[in-house]
């Protein structure tokens, strides 16, 4: 009897916590949609406007859990056909680094692969570049960042303004990516990313990566429709899972050949 109860307090406190991460995602969704609504994406979108009626390529790059905001951009149904996720695993599956390398955070604080990193992959004058950092300090963030802005690219960062600002730049230039970036748009994740605590003070109820997969999509809808609205049917891609779905996307693909990579 005893530890039925204690099983049901158990549950009972799950679902609170349910509730409660319920309603700090949905606060910032709306916070979101709201700033959407006065215009906040704007300037984001007329830069991929921009690069894609230019013939270029919407160049996205995350690290960690941030690479689902890449993948969120690039090659998927719904989404833009010329767009590249590009990935430190490039390093290994291109490059001449080793497997061993990409365990744990190391690789992602380095910020000596990067060159190389772009050297593997096809980048024109017209490309446009998405940076999703929920810190924004990382090595591999920043020289990327700098490196992309020394070329004469325009820059698009994702990060948590509130962490960002709470925390040192682990890359020697002392720049955090929010401060190299054309434009910031905040993910608005709190600090260390949590939002909820147990009863032991345990933290969790991160939310970075479910604004950034909605910032995504908010970025994707909006460039579309704006191409939409020039008359030519914007190069979108179909569920491959669809019929016709791979012929689809398999033509408007090789229009840009080795520039989009669709790696695993």
């Amino acid at each position: 009897m005893v530890q039925a109860q204690q099983s049901e307090t158990q549950r009972s406190a799950a679902r609170e916590l349910f509730g409660q991460f319920h309603q700090e995602v949905a606060e910032r969704l709306d916070r979101l949609a709201a700033g959407v609504a006065e215009g906040a994406l704007d300037a984001a979108i007329d830069l991929l406007v921009e690069s894609v009626q230019n013939d270029g390529v919407i160049q996205v790059f995350g690290t960690g859990h941030s690479e689902a905001f890449a993948m969120e951009i690039a090659g998927r149904a719904g989404g833009l056909i010329p767009t590249n996720k590009i990935a430190l695993r490039t390093l290994v599956l291109r490059g001449d680094h080793q497997v061993e390398e990409l365990v744990g955070s190391a690789f992602e604080r380095d910020p000596s692969g990067v060159t190389e990193l772009l050297e593997l992959t096809e980048i024109h004058p017209q490309d446009v570049f998405i940076i999703a950092s929920n810190s924004g300090v990382n090595g591999s963030i920043v020289e990327l960042a700098l490196q992309v802005k020394a070329r004469g690219h325009r820059l698009i960062a994702v990060t948590s303004l509130q962490h960002t600002n709470a925390v040192s730049t682990k890359h020697p230039s002392g720049k955090r990516l929010s401060e190299l970036a054309d434009v910031v748009i905040d993910n608005l994740a709190p600090y260390g990313d949590s939002t909820l605590e147990t009863a032991d003070g345990t933290g969790l109820g991160a939310v970075s990566s479910l604004t950034a997969a909605y910032i995504a999509q908010l970025l994707t809808i909006g460039t579309v429709a704006r191409l939409a609205e020039s008359g030519k049917r914007p190069p979108v891609y179909i569920s491959a899972n669809t019929p016709g779905g791979d012929d689809h996307n398999n033509a408007l693909e090789a229009l840009y050949g080795q520039r989009i990579r669709r790696d695993a």
